[in-house]
């Protein structure tokens, strides 16, 4: 055991001179006149004030195991798992099209994802013509999930109407570099149309920048049509995939898919010292309840 602040055992310097001075002090039974001699010698007498001289030391016992803890007791534990942290964005489209039953179907399916991936970081960007970051990366899951109703898109400005995926991905791209400095990176883009920005070589060069800054994307297509090529592409180029889902089962078994794909890792810690109150924090217990008994019950009481 190695302690974090070795210097305050210094102070067991107190309680030691405190105990040389209980033990100097004459027997004596605790009366109205404290301390005084007991009147017979007896064997009984003389017994009982060397139990409640040992009573007198329990605070001082006390007093030595606080100053033990204050100097920040630590012990080697082993070896243990922890979480490796995934930062996933939703990218949700927010335009006009995704009113109603779409939009009520991307909610309950990313609020069920959100549950199954507590321990991760979740960000939330709104997109339609222009993009919003409507909630940076936390691990306060339930901050995603309460947000979701205010970003319906029946309460979005007139400029929010159109659908631009491409814009959209590098705008994630972007806060997810500055605020993602661990773990993995992961972006879910929810949507039901088509972009408008994503002619020519623009799904080749979006893809790239992604996989580049090692984010991989997930595409979920809310419409009966088939997903976007030009989507499908971009997001393949990421490692990722493009689903189609059009109700609430279809969308279940889209996101228990890409929790498959990307499980929550974790990695070995090595062995560390951490603090290690438990057994003096036990021990002043029992000395706590030892000193109880001697002032309420096992003190010589004579009036």
């Amino acid at each position: 055991m190695t302690f974090a602040h070795p210097w305050v055992l210094l102070f067991l310097a107190i309680p030691v001179v405190l105990v040389w001075s209980v033990l100097a002090r004459p027997a004596g039974v605790v009366t109205p006149a404290d301390h005084a001699a007991p009147a017979a010698t007896s064997w009984r007498s003389r017994a009982m004030a060397r139990v409640l001289g040992g009573f007198d030391l329990v605070p001082l016992a006390i007093l030595a195991l606080a100053i033990v803890v204050l100097a920040g007791p630590q012990s080697l534990q082993q070896p243990k798992r922890e979480r490796s942290l995934t930062n996933i964005q939703i990218c949700l489209d927010v335009s006009g099209s995704m009113m109603g039953r779409n939009y009520e179907l991307a909610c309950t399916a990313i609020e069920d994802f959100t549950r199954a991936r507590e321990g991760d970081a979740f960000g939330l960007t709104l997109f339609g013509v222009e993009q919003i970051r409507w909630l940076p990366l936390t691990k306060d899951l339930a901050a995603v999930r309460n947000a979701l109703p205010f970003a319906n898109p029946e309460n979005q400005p007139a400029h929010m109407g159109g659908t631009m995926i491409g814009a959209a991905l590098r705008f994630c791209l972007k806060n997810m570099v500055l605020e993602a400095t661990e773990g993995d990176r992961m972006i879910i883009l929810v949507s039901d149309g088509f972009s408008a920005d994503l002619g020519g070589n623009t799904p080749q060069e979006i893809g790239e920048e992604l996989a580049e800054a090692g984010i991989t994307v997930y595409h979920i297509h809310i419409d009966e049509s088939e997903a976007p090529a030009d989507v499908r592409d971009l997001v393949e180029l990421t490692g990722g995939e493009s689903f189609e889902g059009t109700d609430t089962a279809a969308l279940e078994a889209v996101f228990r898919h890409i929790d498959r794909m990307k499980p929550a890792q974790f990695v070995q810690a090595g062995t560390v010292p951490l603090d290690d109150f438990r057994p003096f924090a036990l021990a002043a217990l029992i000395l706590a309840s030892l000193h109880g008994v001697g002032l309420l019950f096992a003190r010589y009481t004579p009036w």
